[in-house]
């Protein structure tokens, strides 16, 4: 296995409860197809939210996190359980370059691929830079409370500050708490793995309870359906072209060292859960990132980063294999060529995930006797 780029991936039997499924394992395809699913529902909501936020579209970029994430897989060797989705880093400075009123298309919005590619650019160069001397100086210059603040704060900013209004803020409370009690359900009474897919099954059971009692009896505001509905089961992907200004480029392109922090705490909180150290993936995790940014950015997405909500999936599951990531890549590739699709990205799938988020940064909090990390399920 030493000598193989990629790893020979052990089939595991059938999943039971407690049993770790190892980045270099796999379950029965029917059920990794199932993991699959259950890792786009936990990226889909910040996918879809980051570029509408920008003024981007929201397909192209679904379409692109799947391009970037088996971007990632190659260039880590599939070593690296890793999901791309669209970045919150870039929201604050896209609208300041473009001028971006918040509403509709981003008229000016070519500008900002460039600083995105810029940006992209310059994280490749740190990966080169990590893969050839190491990680001290990276680890040195960004201890956990430096990357764990960084992912918090950028995570809880998106979510508050863009929806400012108290009604937004309350809605979204009582929507978080919903999906938490029906999850909470379903990982207490549940066995085997529908225990395990316990995000995937919770989410959806807290859809319907939610469609039934606004939509259906009134109790409050309904989910409205008519995006989705007149929404066209395909369509292609809207590229555009880049425009490389350099005061864009300039502004955009030192967002690399948080992508960096983001990643570094993604592949620490792993080696952490898993009792594997992923330091010697580094660099080419960084390059992995920094490739899927410029090819994002030529393309007319978002630049893209690690995902804590994925994170949150495989310490709820305990399933780390990387192949469940290609799967998730290819069903957003499919996803991304429906627009039908694009319009549930906002409703109750995508929502509460931050809690994954705090679960993210607690993983790597607690240390073990000898200084280090503990893996998630010893904690």
């Amino acid at each position: 296995m030493a000598d193989s780029y990629f790893p020979r991936w052990r089939t595991q039997p059938a999943a039971t409860e407690g049993r770790i499924v190892g980045t270099d394992e796999r379950l029965a395809w029917p059920q990794m197809f199932a993991m699959g699913i259950q890792h786009v529902v936990a990226m889909f909501g910040s996918t879809v939210l980051a570029p509408l936020l920008m003024g981007f579209d929201p397909n192209l970029c679904i379409f692109m996190s799947g391009i970037g994430t088996l971007l990632f897989f190659v260039l880590v060797g599939g070593h690296v359980p890793s999901y791309l989705g669209s970045s919150f880093s870039f929201i604050g400075l896209v609208i300041a370059v473009t001028g971006y009123g918040g509403h509709g298309p981003n008229m000016n919005i070519p500008v900002a691929f460039g600083g995105i590619i810029a940006c992209g650019a310059v994280y490749a160069v740190i990966g080169l830079i990590v893969s050839a001397v190491g990680t001290r100086w990276i680890e040195t210059l960004m201890p956990p409370v430096v990357t764990d603040a960084i992912v918090c704060v950028i995570r809880s900013e998106s979510r508050a500050d863009r929806g400012a209004r108290r009604e937004r803020q309350q809605l979204r409370f009582v929507d978080g708490a919903r999906h938490r009690a029906v999850r909470g359900a379903v990982a207490v009474f549940a066995r085997g793995m529908m225990q395990r897919l316990l995000i995937l099954i919770g989410s959806l059971m807290a859809y319907v309870i939610y469609a039934i009692l606004t939509n259906g009896i009134g109790m409050g505001k309904p989910i409205d359906f008519s995006i989705v509905a007149n929404a066209a089961w395909f369509g292609m992907p809207h590229f555009t072209a880049p425009v490389f200004n350099a005061q864009a480029m300039t502004l955009l392109a030192p967002i690399a060292v948080i992508l960096v922090a983001e990643n570094i705490g993604h592949i620490k909180a792993v080696s952490a859960m898993t009792g594997q150290n992923l330091d010697r993936y580094v660099g080419r995790a960084f390059l992995g990132d920094g490739l899927a940014t410029i090819v994002s950015g030529f393309a007319g997405g978002t630049g893209v980063t690690t995902y804590a909500e994925n994170i949150g999936v495989m310490a709820v599951t305990k399933i780390y294999s990387t192949l469940v990531f290609v799967i998730a890549a290819v069903i957003a590739l499919v996803l991304g060529f429906s627009p039908k699709f694009g319009g549930f990205g906002l409703g109750g799938i995508g929502t509460a995930t931050f809690g994954a988020i705090i679960l993210y940064a607690l993983l790597r909090r607690k240390p073990s006797q000898s200084g280090g990390l503990i893996p998630a399920d010893s904690a």
